[in-house]
């Protein structure tokens, strides 16, 4: 793991999800926060990683003291924040980091515009490079976020 002032460069291995990405990806608010906040609609899905070793419990430490984009949530669901990540060097999406108390410590969920797993032709235990970017906002699609 490479880290500067504001990118991180880390490796992750494909984990599989519960299926509720999916069903969260598709609620109305949620689209609407994602394509003003993060520029683009999220896929169906998010792609999962398990990230292990004591550089990565210190990077999520990190991760949860910044601010990040926050992501603001309807009534009855949790607030999140997302921070934009480079996948693989040829694909962009958004970590979401989910405000909740028992949220797994090794897991790292990734939103994208489109299938992270079909694009890249991914399987679960397969190695992932990831350039995480700390210096905010995020680039916004004004035009799609209207």
């Amino acid at each position: 793991m490479l880290t500067t002032a504001t990118s991180l460069e880390l490796e992750g291995e494909v984990a599989p999800g519960l299926g509720e990405g999916s069903r969260f990806t598709a609620i109305d608010w949620v689209i609407v926060e994602f394509r003003k906040k993060l520029g683009f609609i999220p896929w169906p899905g998010t792609f999962n990683l398990r990230m292990h070793g004591m550089r990565w419990e210190a990077l999520r430490r990190r991760l949860l003291a910044a601010s990040g984009i926050a992501i603001t949530p309807a009534d009855g669901f949790c607030a999140a924040k997302c921070f934009p990540v480079r996948i693989a060097g040829r694909l962009s999406g958004a970590l979401v980091l989910p405000d909740m108390n028992d949220y797994p410590p090794d897991k790292f969920e990734i939103v994208a515009p489109v299938s992270i797993r079909e694009t890249l032709g991914l399987a679960d235990g397969d190695l992932v490079n990831l350039r995480l970017d700390l210096a905010l906002p995020v680039a916004r699609d004004d035009a799609a976020a209207a």
